[in-house]
């Protein structure tokens, strides 16, 4: 153990052996380690484990003991593999918990329960499916971090046969993690992914690919809404191959719902000065806006309409910083906030989210500091 880490309360015990030291794995193992639990890694590639080992994420499976018996076993492997990595940690460790962190959940127990049917030793019990909602556009274990699962929710998938000591392992890790459990069936958290998740990586990128020939003169235009909608697109394709491969299924139906709006869409932009043409624009913009107000806000509760200014500011060292306190001090709570740039001058623009009653003299405040504000 890694004497300068600084050990946190904990519910599980330890060891951990994590497989697949990649962001989640390695984000994961970091934490642990951070809360004082003995773990360690394997990977199918030599020069991935030994990164996630020379982050401090644990230490590698060659020096464990020969006797190891993990409490719990982590695959975070991608789903094309997940399934067989599971059911052989179920042989191997016979006294363990086993958990997967992939981003699809029922073909994962579908391999485990086939794999129970001929060998004992695959004991469907002591696995139970789960999936942390957190992650980056970047992925392996350079860019992991112990933070990662802070706040964010970490879905439970039991099946009719899961042990309840499972599920309180499994449970442990999330909670240690920082996340916030929630539970669905495997089919259900499937089908919920494709639409908040799959289908958003798929929309990004789809955006993303029209930018592939557009002259450098037009891009430089580019404002933060298009930043924003195309940040995801950066995304790893070799695992995206595999995790829309493997809920295709479920990402088809949302597919064909946004294809009838861009097709009603079309229809209408080729007459858009017909009779009631502005009108059905308007009506998708307004769907629009009521899906959006749907997404829950600040702390899991209902979406809350907050007030948006945007400061400007000298783009060098400390002046963001600078900002964020003179609004500390004026004992206003900053809600949210983004930043961007100004193409071709020295000029970084915070755009700032307070709550409506707080716009007006957050203005005044900070122009009377000397700060530019648009409001």
């Amino acid at each position: 153990m890694n004497p300068t880490l600084l050990k946190k309360s904990a519910h599980l015990h330890g060891p951990v052996l994590i497989i697949g030291t990649g962001l989640l794995g390695a984000s994961i193992g970091l934490g642990l380690r951070q809360r004082g639990i003995d773990v360690y890694l394997s990977d199918a590639s030599p020069s991935a484990e030994a990164v996630a080992t020379d982050i401090a994420a644990g230490s590698p499976l060659a020096d464990a003991p020969a006797d190891l018996a993990p409490e719990l076993v982590v695959i975070g492997a991608p789903p094309d593999v997940c399934g067989s990595l599971v059911v052989e940690a179920l042989r191997t460790y016979p006294r363990a918990v086993v958990t997967d962190v992939a981003s699809v959940k029922t073909a994962v127990l579908d391999d485990v329960r086939a794999a129970a049917v001929d060998d004992d030793a695959v004991d469907v019990r002591r696995y139970l499916g789960s999936h942390p909602m957190a992650g980056r556009e970047r992925s392996g274990a350079v860019a992991a971090r112990a933070e990662l699962f802070t706040s964010a929710p970490w879905v439970l998938c039991p099946h009719d046969d899961v042990d309840p000591h499972a599920y309180r392992t499994v449970t442990s890790l999330a909670v240690d993690l920082g996340g916030v459990v929630t539970t669905m069936e495997p089919a259900a958290h499937d089908e919920a992914v494709a639409l908040v998740s799959h289908l958003p990586q798929v929309v990004s990128s789809l955006l993303a690919s029209r930018l592939q020939d557009t002259p450098a003169a037009s891009l430089s235009l580019a404002g933060q809404g298009l930043r924003d909608v195309t940040r995801i697109a950066a995304s790893d394709p070799g695992l995206w191959v595999q995790i829309l491969g493997a809920n295709a299924r479920h990402l088809v139906e949302p597919l064909e719902g946004m294809r009838a709006d861009i097709d009603r869409l079309l229809h209408t932009l080729r007459a858009p000065t017909a009779p009631g043409a502005r009108l059905d624009m308007a009506q998708l913009i307004a769907e629009g806006n009521a899906g959006q107000a749907r997404i829950p806000g600040k702390h899991g509760g209902p979406a809350q309409q907050f007030a948006w200014l945007t400061v400007l500011v000298d783009d060098k060292p400390g002046q963001i910083a600078l900002l964020l306190t003179e609004i500390g001090s004026l004992d206003v709570n900053l809600e949210d906030m983004r930043l961007g740039h100004s193409a071709g001058l020295p000029v970084g623009m915070v755009e700032i989210a307070v709550l409506p009653s707080k716009k007006q003299s957050l203005v005044d405040d900070l122009t009377g500091r000397g700060w530019k504000v648009v409001a």
